[in-house]
């Protein structure tokens, strides 16, 4: 019989190594936990910030309704009377104190805001009287801080600091300086996510599905793509103004842009002879007529108006000898002239102006977002804007709470929330994507202190919890009884 080949058993291909994950692929389980554990542990602070917050865009509103009698007018008049005549009929209803400034309303509707400094108010308050632009006479008076009255005050106090003085404005500083990072670092899991699956209109459009984790995070990625930018310009304008970021924030201002000028208020040996307008002096009647100070009051007036300052503006009288007077102007819906001048009160002449064109753009931004932030830049559009954002965090930090307990195992027992991210996730992140991870942890940490320092400390106790788990003996569970999750 022949011989038959026998065809050799094909070799088998050694194992492929495991594919090493993209950059971003190992980055993410890093950000997740992050995003997780400043939902978590600062989910509380947002949802007292924006809970205040949104109290806060309905005080304009409630501090018409209660105090409509005094910051309206009764009848609108074809024409206002002079300066001069509305202080003098502060005498004339018997407030004797110090007049520190006039507010010249822009709606024609307002009446006219003289502040005064009396000795029986809290301290930081004035006590400001309201006048009749076209009647000057005197509607009513009220306690004030800066601009708001009592209940306003009240209000963004217990917004920015709980009423607990030093220790509260921290609160509100760590709601904003954790607030943008949690915002992106949600975004962008939720772009990567629905991009994968590609159902970018998932993105805003959230699953109508049956009530469960998916649906709810679903929910709360939907709600998040919506508002994150309202999110990221309150965190944002929160911290220009804020006590330890503010002061770092300003500094970094500084160093990169021109020193914002200010408006000179010492008068010249040539008092007004260089000036470049000439105040029509308006004859007041009444107490004007013999009282220099009152005078003075027209005089400034006159000068705004030649000078192009229009209302709204506030006009205030020297602090010291050898000051002028000035005149500035306070548009909040959109402040691209708040102008100001310094009027030399014996001649009428403007010895200085300042224009806000002349201030660098990043003095701009940061004035236009602080109006922002106090809902005043575009008038009831920003409160609105300010309403649904402020809404939306809340929804978003309640639903990121709902995830948590319906990510717990279906055999746990008792109520107990799910379980935390894993460890170890740095480990697979590419060594040069940590060293920019870490040294952007510092630079943001360095100017956002109420950032650094939390993260700092939840450094270091994850490192201690992992040291001692390391060290833990682990124990098998027993045949039929369920192992400890979360």
């Amino acid at each position: 019989m022949g011989s038959t080949d026998v065809a050799a058993p094909p070799q088998a291909s050694p194992p492929s190594p495991p594919r090493r994950p993209g950059a971003w692929q190992a980055v993410q389980p890093v950000l997740a936990r992050l995003h997780f554990y400043a939902g978590i542990l600062i989910g509380p602070f947002l949802v007292v910030a924006a809970s205040t917050g949104l109290l806060y865009t309905l005080a304009p509103t409630i501090e018409q309704v209660l105090h409509a009698d005094i910051l309206t007018v009764e009848e609108v008049g074809t024409d206002r009377t002079s300066l001069a005549d509305q202080v003098a009929s502060l005498r004339d209803a018997g407030f004797t104190d110090p007049v520190i400034s006039v507010a010249v309303a822009g709606d024609p509707e307002l009446t006219t805001r003289v502040v005064t400094a009396p000795d029986d108010v809290p301290v930081g308050a004035t006590r400001t009287v309201f006048v009749d632009p076209y009647t000057a006479t005197v509607v009513g008076d009220s306690v004030t801080y800066d601009d708001w009255l009592p209940e306003r005050e009240w209000i963004e106090t217990f917004h920015s600091s709980l009423h607990l003085g030093t220790f509260g404005v921290y609160y509100s500083e760590l709601a904003a300086s954790w607030l943008w990072v949690v915002a992106l670092g949600g975004l962008a899991m939720w772009v990567t996510r629905t991009v994968r699956r590609r159902r970018l209109r998932r993105l805003v459009v959230p699953e109508s599905g049956r009530p469960g984790l998916r649906r709810t995070l679903s929910w709360h990625g939907s709600v998040g793509t919506l508002v994150v930018a309202g999110l990221l310009i309150l965190s944002v304008t929160g911290l220009t103004w804020s006590t330890m970021a503010g002061a770092k924030l300003g500094e970094l201002r500084m160093a990169v842009t021109p020193e914002s000028p200010s408006l000179d208020r010492s008068l010249g040996a040539d008092d007004g002879g260089s000036g470049g307008y000439v105040a029509h002096h308006h004859g007041g009647s009444g107490g004007a007529a013999g009282d220099p100070l009152l005078v003075e009051w027209n005089r400034a007036e006159g000068a705004a108006v030649d000078a192009g300052i229009d209302p709204p503006y506030v006009a205030s009288p020297p602090f010291a000898p050898g000051q002028a007077w000035t005149v500035t102007q306070t548009t909040t819906t959109w402040p691209m002239a708040n102008d100001a001048i310094a009027v030399d009160p014996a001649t009428g002449f403007v010895d200085d102006r300042l224009d806000f064109e002349d201030k660098p753009l990043l003095a701009k931004i940061t004035d236009w977002g602080i109006y922002f932030h106090l809902g005043m830049l575009f008038g009831p559009a920003n409160v609105v804007f300010l309403a649904v954002t402020a809404a939306g965090l809340v929804a978003l930090t309640l639903l990121g709470y709902r995830m948590w307990w319906q990510r717990r195992p279906p055999r746990v027992i008792g109520h107990r929330p799910g379980p935390l991210p894993q460890r170890g996730a740095l480990r697979a992140v590419p060594w040069w994507a940590t060293a920019l991870l870490v040294a952007g942890a510092l630079v943001a940490g360095w100017y956002v202190p109420l950032f650094g320092y939390p993260l700092a400390v939840f450094v270091v106790v994850d490192v201690l919890v992992g040291l001692t788990r390391r060290r833990r003996p682990v124990a098998t569970p027993a045949s039929g009884t369920p192992s400890s999750l979360g």
